[in-house]
């Protein structure tokens, strides 16, 4: 009993230790190479091998297919990919895990002890390295060294008496191939890894425990059981995110099925097949996983649009996709933190557009003496605060994820600036108040006064564009036509505000009309200084002028002495 007690707790330790293993070699890897997963991601076309190139990769990166799926969803989710070429990258993603599967059957070539080694050489590089992105190396090879001693307490575990006759004896009664996929897909959908799951049967098989033709029934299980993972990251979703996880899930339900009729009428010759592959039964079952993946995509490529449209048929539109949302990020995308990165700068610049668009409106309400629009400034402002809490909340999110020290301040400095983005969007709302009040009370500006609006708006309207360019293309250089512009409103709002002084001392203007007339370019010159902070917050985290143009003025002495 004893005996037995020890094996099982062996057992659940390996299992353990190998999924903190495939963890941090997955953390490692993506954390290393995280500029190029934006590259790699940004190579996204609707060309269907480059995207299955792309999956695969990225698959590999980050060490799991159903990461890559999730992320997958996430970015269907927020718009940024279409069904035909999410399909190509989850045929990918497909692909890419069965290196997994691989690395794990190389435990049956009397490597692990080597391989184990490499779990301390990771922490020596770890302890000794300063350097970052050596310091993630380091945690990848950690993770590595740790996923072989993990199989090699699992297969110690396998090896003894009572575990080993006992699982002999379930695999000899249920070898009936409907059962042996139906185990594969529960255990798979319960440890949601099918890498975990993959790396037992090739343990067991190694250990002489469940024959290889079994084998090959419980690995087309799990297939479908890592569907699992991408259904329960699709709830919530927007329906063509939905369609997502069920491409997946077909995907693979259409691989499994050919295979399983395939092998089920010539069992004896696919053992025969992968024997004659190799030597190892560990291999023998990895090269199955490989060759599933690999010809199950090339049966299926040149039916990537009538499987998006069977899933389309299938995941029905409720229409629902009208609610308000995010438009480019996705909790699921926080697995990849580098994309994730990535993808909230874009939704802040999103942010900021709107807020210019409905600016535009608001004064056009002045302009027009017309407040036909405003329904639309108001959804528009509604939008905005909606985006501004979900940011918010994304990049709360994020400063708990192990990001670079440069992502960091970014994070940081992107609380300041939605703060200033959301201020300005509140700006048109109080343009359409001024303009709805003076047309209640029948007041109008003046040619002079509304041409000098006008061309203050103008100024403000091209600082606003200058701003954005600066903040999506973290151009420095324009940093000092920003300040200049801001000097240039502050100064027109002086002039204005004299010039008004004196048509009311002429009898030009009311003082109703003054009242509004202040007010109005008063609010420019705030959105002006809003805008300084956005454009000056790629140096300062909190848009400080001075902070940033001291950080510029160091790093160009630097660069003079070196």
């Amino acid at each position: 009993m004893k005996e037995l007690i020890g094996a099982i707790l062996m057992l659940l330790a390996g299992l353990g230790v190998l999924m903190t293993g495939m963890k941090m070699l997955s953390e490692g890897l993506e954390r290393s190479a995280g500029s190029s997963m934006r590259k790699l991601f940004g190579k996204i076309s609707n060309n269907r091998f480059a995207s299955i190139g792309v999956g695969a990769v990225a698959t590999v990166l980050v060490n799991s297919s159903a990461a890559t799926t999730v992320m997958v969803i996430g970015f269907v989710n927020a718009g940024l990919m279409s069904l035909v070429q999410a399909t190509a990258i989850i045929m990918g993603a497909n692909i890419g895990t069965t290196l997994t599967g691989v690395i794990i059957a190389l435990s049956g070539f009397s490597l692990s002890a080597y391989m184990a080694i490499l779990a301390f050489i990771g922490v020596l590089i770890n302890m000794i390295s300063k350097n970052d992105t050596v310091k993630k190396v380091g945690s990848a090879i950690t993770g590595l060294g740790l996923m072989f001693v993990g199989l090699s307490f699992m297969s110690e575990a396998f090896k003894a008496q009572k575990i080993a006759s006992a699982l002999e004896s379930v695999f000899l009664k249920v070898d009936f191939p409907l059962v042996l996929i139906l185990i594969g897909i529960v255990c798979t959908a319960l440890f949601q890894s099918s890498a975990a799951m993959t790396a037992i049967v090739v343990t067991m098989s190694g250990a002489g425990i469940i024959p290889l033709s079994s084998a090959l029934f419980v690995i087309l299980g799990t297939n479908i059981g890592t569907c699992v993972t991408a259904i329960i990251a699709s709830f919530g979703t927007n329906t063509n995110a939905k369609r997502t996880a069920m491409i997946h899930l077909l995907f693979n339900l259409i691989g499994t099925f050919i295979f399983t009729v395939f092998i089920w009428i010539f069992r004896d010759g696919a053992v025969w097949l992968l024997r004659k592959m190799s030597d190892n039964p560990q291999m023998q079952v990895a090269l199955f996983h490989v060759i599933f993946n690999i010809l199950t995509t090339a049966l299926l490529v040149p039916f990537i649009k009538p499987l998006t449209r069977l899933a389309t048929l299938l995941v029905r539109d409720k229409g629902d996709d009208s609610t308000p949302k995010m438009y480019y990020i996705d909790d699921r995308i926080l697995h990849t933190p580098p994309i994730a990165v990535a993808q909230v700068l874009k939704e802040v610049s999103n942010m900021a557009v709107l807020a210019k668009e409905n600016l535009d409106r608001g004064f056009n309400a002045i302009v027009n003496a017309s407040v036909a629009e405003r329904e639309k400034i108001l959804q528009t402002e509604e939008k905005i605060n909606f985006v501004n809490k979900g940011v918010a909340r994304y990049l709360i999110k994020m400063s708990s994820l192990s990001l670079p020290r440069s992502d960091e301040k970014l994070v940081g400095s992107l609380h300041h600036v939605i703060g200033d983005v959301e201020r300005i969007g509140d700006h048109a709302e109080n343009f359409l108040e001024e303009a709805q009040e003076m047309q209640e009370n029948g007041i109008t500006f003046s040619d002079d006064a509304m041409d000098e609006l006008n061309n203050m708006y103008q100024k403000v309207r091209y600082m606003f564009e200058r701003s954005l360019y600066v903040f999506e293309n973290r151009d420095e250089t324009a940093l000092a036509e920003i300040s200049e512009l801001e000097s240039e409103v502050d100064m027109l709002k002086r002039v204005l505000g004299n010039n008004h002084i004196m048509r009311l001392n002429s009898g030009n203007c009311s003082v109703e009309c003054g009242t509004h007339f202040y007010a109005i370019i008063s609010a420019l010159e705030r959105v002006a200084d809003h805008l300084t902070n956005v454009a000056f917050s790629i140096k300062s985290p909190s848009g400080s002028q001075i902070e940033a143009m001291e950080k510029i003025a160091k790093e160009q002495a630097k660069r003079h002495h070196a």
